[in-house]
């Protein structure tokens, strides 16, 4: 759970420097940004709104990989010789984000130092995320692991963020981040009300207590 870095500059300036110049755009919620097997050539900056990344086996199963927010980056992979998507990636409510070509990140990457340390420290941040994720998944039990998801999802540890989730994720997506079926994440959100770990009140708001869940053997 350790926090990125801070943003060391506004980096929409350097988006929009590209030729030719890179406009914003908006999608309304539950809008399918890209999808599975998708032609992957663009890097999207995300402005505002949450963005959900999944992936689908080739049995149909769906699971939730990420849930997205302002200042991330999506469809990153292509700068590392990914042709088609891995994944899809779907608004969970009003977005507005930076669409940039590849060739545009390459010289951006190329010539702009200030912008290529931040993305290095953003990618590098990513990747120790998801070791994370797969060790969690690998070792913990479902209510620890959506403690953890409860908690990355309230920003904790970051300076300046408040421990709430607004506006409030389905358990549905909660069950599909954790891999667990709805009717267990239903139990747990329950049992962490009951001990006081969260609460309901006017959004869903996340108490650092919850992380006695995870440390608890």
């Amino acid at each position: 759970m350790s926090e990125r870095s801070k943003t060391p500059v506004n980096l929409e300036p350097y988006l929009r420097k590209t030729t030719p110049p890179t406009k914003s755009v908006e999608y309304k919620k539950s809008r399918v940004i890209y999808s599975q097997g998708d032609r992957a050539d663009k890097v999207y900056y995300l402005m505002r709104g949450r963005v959900k990344i999944t992936v689908v086996s080739r049995r149909g199963s769906e699971a939730v990989i990420g849930i997205l927010g302002p200042g991330d980056f999506l469809g990153e992979s292509c700068l590392n010789g990914q042709s088609v998507r891995m994944s899809s990636a779907t608004s969970l409510e009003p977005i507005t984000l930076i669409p940039v070509l590849k060739k545009q990140i390459v010289k951006l990457l190329r010539d702009q130092p200030t912008f290529a340390h931040y993305f290095l420290a953003y990618v590098l941040a990513r990747n120790t995320r998801f070791e994370e994720d797969l060790v969690d998944q690998l070792f913990n039990s479902s209510e620890k692991r959506l403690a953890r998801a409860l908690l990355l999802l309230a920003h904790y540890g970051k300076a300046g963020k408040q421990l709430t989730l607004v506006p409030r994720i389905s358990q549905e997506t909660l069950a599909e981040m954790i891999g667990t079926t709805r009717g267990r994440v239903s139990y747990f959100m329950n049992k962490f009300r009951r001990m006081g770990f969260i609460h309901y009140n006017g959004g869903l708001k996340v108490n650092s207590s919850l992380l006695n869940v995870i440390l608890h053997d």
